[in-house]
């Protein structure tokens, strides 16, 4: 099979032919149609993870078919369409995992970073945190829910009842999130980079009511934050932002260091907060609003063999909203 493996000396991927995994018992063998391009794929390929292995293939917004079967497997069948996320085993034992909390599992293992990803035709999974697709959603389209929209979904959760959210940062996750917001009947305030007038029309086009440049003030005082961009400068720039008992949403898995801030920003009950991976539950709760609230994905494609080139896009912020590889046709 073709897919784009990580040379960790070069920091890029390169196409190669390699056999077809098998899947274990508990396993599943999936034929990848497409895999969503994520920006923790920048954070496997430029190293910023820790000890990334060398020839991983990454990819964790992958949607296919079953193509074979572990012969432990009940819950899936040959010909379903199933997505595969970021978290892609647990211990199942430890007291995170009995707490339906296994995004917290130290034994964790990650597609795409610590499991062979979607970057590939073919991906085997554990079928437990294998997903069938809501039926509306094409799979260009469907991919980015499985991380964009689950991460999304997670740090929306943490923001509690906040009916004034302020997005730091619109891109892939921002712009699903905004959307289920605007239908909660939330009021959606969007900060993105100083300058960016299309990325400030693409948030009012997605549910913002307002949209601005981060380093502006917020026109009202905000109950949430979500900072979805990789930027430790945006905390204590959303502390600010902040109304008393509000909180702060980090939601990447990297993030540049936090700069010191005076206490003041805090002081008033404020919050700051990290969002770790996903649960299964997040899963099923996502894919289940995703159908009954129609989500406008916005999406680029491109071929696998230039998954380089839609990494380098995605860093340098030349399109708006998510990319996609398109592996096969559907």
């Amino acid at each position: 099979m073709r897919a784009m493996q990580l040379s960790r000396a070069e920091a890029r991927l390169r196409l190669v032919d390699i056999p077809v995994p098998s899947p274990a018992p508990t396993q599943v063998l999936i034929r990848v149609n497409v895999c969503g391009v994520c920006r923790t794929d920048l954070h496997v390929v430029d190293g910023e993870l820790p000890d990334v292995p060398e020839g991983i293939i990454p990819g964790h917004e992958i949607v296919g078919t079953v193509a074979a079967l572990g012969a432990n497997v009940r819950e899936l069948a040959l010909g379903d369409r199933v997505g595969v996320p970021w978290l892609g085993a647990t211990c199942g034992c430890c007291r995170f995992c009995r707490s339906h909390r296994e995004n917290l599992c130290a034994d964790a293992r990650f597609t795409g970073y610590t499991l062979n990803g979607g970057y590939a035709e073919y991906v085997v999974a554990q079928a437990r945190f294998t997903f069938r697709l809501p039926e509306q959603y094409d799979d260009a389209t469907a991919a980015p829910l499985l991380c964009a929209g689950l991460i999304g979904y997670r740090s929306l959760s943490m923001a509690g009842d906040a009916r004034r959210l302020g997005i730091y940062g619109f891109g892939a996750a921002a712009h699903l999130i905004a959307q289920i917001a605007q239908a909660q009947k939330r009021d959606v305030y969007a900060f993105t980079r100083p300058g960016d007038e299309a990325g400030m029309q693409f948030a009012l086009s997605h549910g913002a009511i307002w949209a601005g440049p981060s380093d502006a003030p917020a026109p009202q005082p905000l109950d949430a934050a979500i900072i979805f961009a990789p930027v430790g400068d945006l905390v204590p720039q959303a502390l600010a932002a902040l109304d008393r008992g509000g909180v702060v949403v980090c939601a990447g898995i990297h993030m540049s260091d936090i700069p010191s801030f005076p206490y003041r920003l805090l002081w008033g009950e404020r919050q700051v907060r990290s969002v770790a991976n996903l649960t299964r539950n997040d899963g099923l709760a996502f894919l289940s609003l995703a159908a009954q609230i129609p989500l406008h994905v916005a999406t680029t494609t491109y071929p696998l063999e230039q998954a380089n080139v839609a990494l380098d896009d995605l860093r340098r912020g030349a399109f708006s909203g998510a990319a996609v590889l398109r592996i096969r046709k559907s």
